[in-house]
């Protein structure tokens, strides 16, 4: 991939949240590369750094340390009032809670058009891509409705629509599916699929949906403020189904240095501990642990040590306790 390739470009990216006294880094020197156009999510468990990489891609909080350019802004050298500017015109969001994005007494028309106004676009040009983003998200008949008379994943269909509203780059959602059934959820994946054809705009999605990767082009994985792995869609068999796990390949990723994570129910499986053997074979690399090696001899007394219970002291009988038993045994 080239530089021109990518909106998103993240290099040893580091997030460290403070309260009070405590430190507690949600990012530690991620890398991750997103390509324009592409379709993908981000996945993880809760304290992954998943939500904290999204939001620094969207300009809501600023990164302490790294590099990170989308659509060729440097966003850790934006000044406050640059970094609003950013956020109007090159990202959308769409939150989980639809009520984040609209507003109940307005219609699906008014609710598409306010940020529009806000930006002071003419009423003509208003009306031309209220009309598009309309029909982008299926929503035609329903265009003059107050949000009451809107299902839920209707509603969700106008966030995404105010999000488009400036036109922006990226669509950043966060768990934009967390609140719908999963036919509906399939509808609003498949809108997010017709507006990266029509406006080739690039959309990252955070979910916890184990079958989120039968629904984008690809799926990275963050585990401890990491990339850890990627998943994508295999097109090598022709007219076969794209849902189907087979036809999914998980890819495990480098960092910059040429790092790698294994995961810890990998390593749990296979008795690795902090080291490991790596050899070279024809078929490619070949990692093992290791056998009778002194330091997993070590490691392992280690483990034993913090993991099985204290066996009992030693008790020992003081010079009083003796003395004492002495004189029971005389009356005896």
């Amino acid at each position: 991939m080239t530089t021109n390739d990518a909106i998103v470009t993240c290099e040893n990216l580091i997030k460290v949240y403070r309260i009070d006294d405590l430190e507690v880094m949600a990012l530690q020197g991620l890398d991750l590369t997103i390509r324009r156009g592409e379709v993908m999510a981000l996945v993880g468990s809760s304290g992954s750094g998943k939500t904290t990489l999204l939001n620094v891609i969207g300009g809501l909080d600023r990164p302490n340390a790294g590099k990170l350019i989308v659509a060729d802004n440097d966003l850790l050298k934006l000044t406050d009032g640059s970094l609003d500017a950013y956020r109007r015109q090159y990202v959308g969001f769409i939150w989980q809670q639809k009520a984040r994005n609209l507003i109940p007494y307005l219609d699906v028309e008014q609710n598409i058009e306010l940020p529009m106004i806000m930006s002071g676009v003419a009423q003509r040009a208003r009306k031309e891509w209220i009309g598009e983003l309309i029909d982008a998200v299926r929503l035609n008949h329903r265009r003059g409705h107050k949000l009451a008379q809107l299902s839920g994943g209707e509603q969700q269909r106008v966030a995404i629509a105010i999000a488009l509203a400036n036109r922006p780059a990226l669509l950043l959602g966060d768990e934009p599916t967390g609140e719908l059934d999963s036919q509906t959820a399939e509808v609003v994946f498949n809108i997010f699929h017709e507006l990266n054809r029509r406006f080739a705009l690039t959309v990252i999605i955070v979910s916890h949906d184990p079958h989120i990767a039968h629904f984008v082009n690809r799926v990275v994985a963050i585990r401890d403020g990491k990339t850890s792995s990627e998943t994508v869609k295999r097109v090598d068999v022709a007219g076969s189904d794209s849902r189907d796990p087979a036809h999914l390949e998980e890819l495990h990723m480098l960092d910059s240095a040429g790092r790698l994570q294994l995961p810890k129910e990998v390593r749990q499986k296979y008795g690795i501990g902090n080291r490991i053997v790596m050899e070279e074979q024809e078929e490619g690399i070949f990692i093992k642990p290791p056998v009778n090696s002194a330091f997993e001899a070590v490691d392992a007394e280690r483990a034993k040590r913090l993991t099985e219970a204290d066996a009992p002291p030693e008790l020992k009988t003081s010079r009083f306790d003796r003395i004492m038993g002495a004189l029971r045994r005389k009356i005896k």
